[in-house]
């Protein structure tokens, strides 16, 4: 039986993109410290995949997903104040490769992202606080709230 044909995508690495061999992609994330990537079955899905953030496709020290049941959402869906900015932080090591995001709770678009060659969860987490709160700050929105 022949061997189905795989995409791989490299989100994070020497040269990101989705790759048709695991010897393309493989040269992109050698010796990359934090290097993300996964193999799809089809082009489309690889595509889908890359063009949004990696922890939604990989399973980061063997964690499963967060996941809510929609039941769940839709029992606090009135407590939740959209009008708002979503903060995260994640660090490869620690120390080491940090990034943040800010990100709309009502449509998930990314508001802003940052990466760092070296830092930690908790100063990613406070950067990603100060840098919605200069925001908001800017455009006038004091009253806006900011999760974490």
């Amino acid at each position: 039986m022949a061997k189905k044909k795989k995409y791989y995508v490299v989100w994070e690495g020497k040269e990101p993109g989705i790759y048709e061999s695991w010897r393309e992609a493989q040269a992109q994330i050698k010796n990359w410290p934090g290097a993300r990537y996964k193999a799809f079955p089809s082009r489309a899905e690889a595509e889908a995949a890359f063009g949004g953030h990696f922890s939604h496709h990989i399973d980061l020290k063997g964690k499963k997903k967060a996941t809510t049941p929609a039941a769940n959402l839709e029992a606090h869906r009135d407590e939740i104040i959209w009008d708002s900015i979503a903060v995260d932080a994640a660090c490869s090591g620690n120390p080491g490769a940090m990034e943040y995001q800010g990100v709309d709770p009502r449509t998930g678009t990314r508001i802003f992202h940052m990466k760092f060659p070296l830092g930690t969860n908790n100063i990613g987490e406070f950067l990603a606080i100060v840098h919605a709160l200069a925001l908001l700050q800017k455009e006038g929105r004091h009253d806006t709230p900011i999760y974490t």
